[in-house]
C-alpha cells in the first residue's frame, strides 16, 4: 500500500484534527441527541451538557497528544495508509478509554467496562466521518503541491551550518569555487544573479548530487538542465555553453566530460 502524502502530516491537518474533529463531535452530539447518547452522558440536561464538554475536552487532549508529535516528527515518519489507519484507530480507542473512565467516575453506579462499551459505540458512530473527510481531502482533493515544491528546494548553508540561501534546483546555472567561498549563479525570473557564501565544494557535494547538479571541473558544479552544448575551443579546452544569454561558458575537465555527456 502506498505511503501517505506529507500533507496528511502537515500543520494544517494537525490543526484540523485538534480543533475541527472535536467541534464535529460536539456538534453531532448536541444536534443529534439519540436516546443511547442521553443515557450515556446523563439524562439531566445540565449534566449532559457538562459531561459532553468534558468528553470533548478529552478528545482534544488525545488529539494533541497524538497529532503534535506526529507533525513534529513528520520528516522522520514514513507511514503507509494501513499504518495511518491503525494510528487513527488507536486514537479512537484511547479516547474511548479515557472518556469511559470519566463517565464511570461521574455516574458512580456505572462500571468502567459497560461505560467503555458505550463510549466505543459512540466514538465509532461519530468519528469515522471526519476522519474519512480529512483523509480524502488531503490525499485526493487537495493537491500536494507543497510537498513537490519542498523536494525541489536547495538549501545552501555556510560552513557553520547557518542557512543562507534557498532556491529551486531548476534555477541554478552553475556553482563556482572561490578560495574559501562558493559562488552560486542562478536565475531569478529573467534576472541573472550571483550569491557567495563561506563553504567548500566538498561541503555541498552530497547536496548537489541529490538535486542532479554535477561536478564538471575541480572548481565547478553545473546544472545539466541548462547546458545548451558542449564544445572545444581553439586551445582544445572543453566549455559548456548555457541556455541563458550573456552568461560565461563553464569549463569542463576531461575527467568529467564523459560522465556529463552521458547525462545530456
Amino acid at each position: 500500500m502506498s505511503k501517505i502524502p506529507s500533507s496528511v502530516l502537515s500543520l494544517t491537518t494537525m490543526f484540523l484534527h485538534v480543533l475541527a474533529m472535536p467541534v464535529f463531535f460536539l456538534g453531532f452530539i448536541m444536534i443529534y441527541q439519540s436516546q443511547w447518547m442521553i443515557r450515556l452522558l446523563e439524562a439531566n440536561h445540565d449534566m449532559m451538557v457538562f459531561s459532553t464538554l468534558i468528553v470533548t475536552c478529552i478528545l482534544i487532549g488525545v488529539m494533541c497528544a497524538s497529532r503534535i508529535p506526529m507533525t513534529v516528527c513528520r520528516k522522520h515518519i514514513h507511514l503507509n495508509w494501513w499504518q495511518y489507519t491503525l494510528w487513527s484507530l488507536g486514537e479512537v480507542i484511547v479516547f474511548s478509554c479515557f472518556a469511559a473512565l470519566f463517565l464511570a467516575l461521574l455516574h458512580g453506579s456505572c462500571g468502567y467496562f459497560p461505560a467503555l462499551g458505550q463510549c466505543l459505540c459512540m466514538a465509532f458512530a461519530i468519528l469515522p466521518y471526519p476522519y474519512t473527510i480529512f483523509a480524502v481531502w488531503m490525499a485526493w482533493i487537495r493537491p500536494d503541491e507543497q510537498e513537490a515544491a519542498e523536494e525541489n528546494l536547495v538549501r545552501f548553508a555556510d560552513n557553520t551550518g547557518r542557512l543562507k540561501l534557498v532556491i529551486a534546483n531548476n534555477v541554478i546555472l552553475y556553482i563556482e569555487a572561490q578560495e574559501n567561498y562558493i559562488s552560486v549563479h542562478y536565475m531569478e525570473g529573467d534576472t541573472y544573479k550571483e550569491y557567495s557564501l563561506r563553504q567548500t565544494m566538498r561541503g555541498i557535494e552530497d547536496l548537489m548530487a541529490r538535486h542532479g547538479i554535477v561536478r564538471c571541473q575541480r572548481s565547478y558544479f553545473i546544472n545539466p538542465r541548462h547546458i545548451k552544448v558542449l564544445r572545444r575551443d581553439k586551445e582544445g579546452m572543453i566549455q559548456a555553453e548555457l541556455d541563458v544569454a550573456n552568461t560565461r561558458h563553464v569549463p569542463v575537465s576531461p575527467k568529467y566530460y564523459e560522465q556529463l555527456s552521458k547525462i545530456l
